[in-house]
């Protein structure tokens, strides 16, 4: 898969079957100085997913053919991909909304939306995904059998590497930095996703699951402090 971006440039892939909703994205985004691809199914997005990298992919759900959820799971679990994942969808229950998170999305967005809100969405999931990116190369912190590269922005379990999204990654160390300190949902939402009022706290639950089963016996180590938040301690 190619890993260079291009300059400076910050670049977005928008995948929806709606020509003119693409059209209308790429305008606005390239307005605020993105450089925009956009693809009208899965299969055409993947194909330029093997020729370029992006800092973003805004995915609808529901296409004709590969939907946005597959399209997901395949770039999460085959392709190792972990690209941040906006998704944009009429479906808005509650249930959908986890089904996009739980699968590796980074953000969810409900159909009809404000182009102003798609835009304040991907300026906060990049300045994220850059907030990772300028840890400290220095850094590296190791806990019994595992060890935090934040030069590598790897995760390894008795050597062996733990593949986790961009925001896996970030509850994981926010969580491994505070050792047996308890921080609610609120603090996590404020860390992980600063100024992000869309959010749920439910949100954080279900990224927690999915870091436990990936961590496998050292997932343990992320206490569920009921009433009050989650806490990592790995001496108990």
């Amino acid at each position: 898969m190619p890993q260079i971006f291009e300059a400076m440039t910050k670049n977005i892939l928008v995948v929806d079957d709606e020509a003119d909703l693409c059209e209308i994205l790429k305008f606005n985004l390239e307005h605020e100085g993105y450089t925009v691809d956009t693809a009208g199914s899965a299969e055409e997005a993947l194909a330029l997913l093997q020729k370029r990298s992006y800092h973003l992919i805004l995915l609808d759900i529901m296409m004709g053919g590969m939907s946005g959820f597959k399209m997901v799971e395949l770039l999460r679990k085959e392709w190792k991909d972990e690209t941040p994942i906006i998704f944009l969808t009429a479906r808005d229950t509650e249930n959908d909304m986890l089904t996009g998170f739980s699968v590796g999305a980074d953000d969810y967005i409900s159909k009809p939306f404000s182009i102003k809100e798609v835009i304040a969405r991907v300026k906060a999931v990049i300045k994220r995904t850059e907030g990772i990116a300028a840890l400290s190369e220095a850094d590296t912190m190791k806990i019994k059998n595992m060890t935090i590269d934040l030069n590598a922005k790897q995760i390894y379990v008795d050597g062996r590497t733990v593949i986790l999204t961009k925001t896996e990654f970030e509850i994981l160390y926010y969580l491994a930095k505070n050792p047996e300190k308890v921080l609610s949902r609120d603090n996590i939402l404020n860390v992980v996703w600063p100024n992000d009022t869309y959010v749920l706290e439910r949100t954080v639950d279900v990224h927690i699951t999915r870091l436990r089963k990936k961590l496998g016996d050292c997932g343990h180590w992320i206490k569920n402090r009921s009433g009050y938040g989650y806490c990592f301690d790995a001496e108990e």
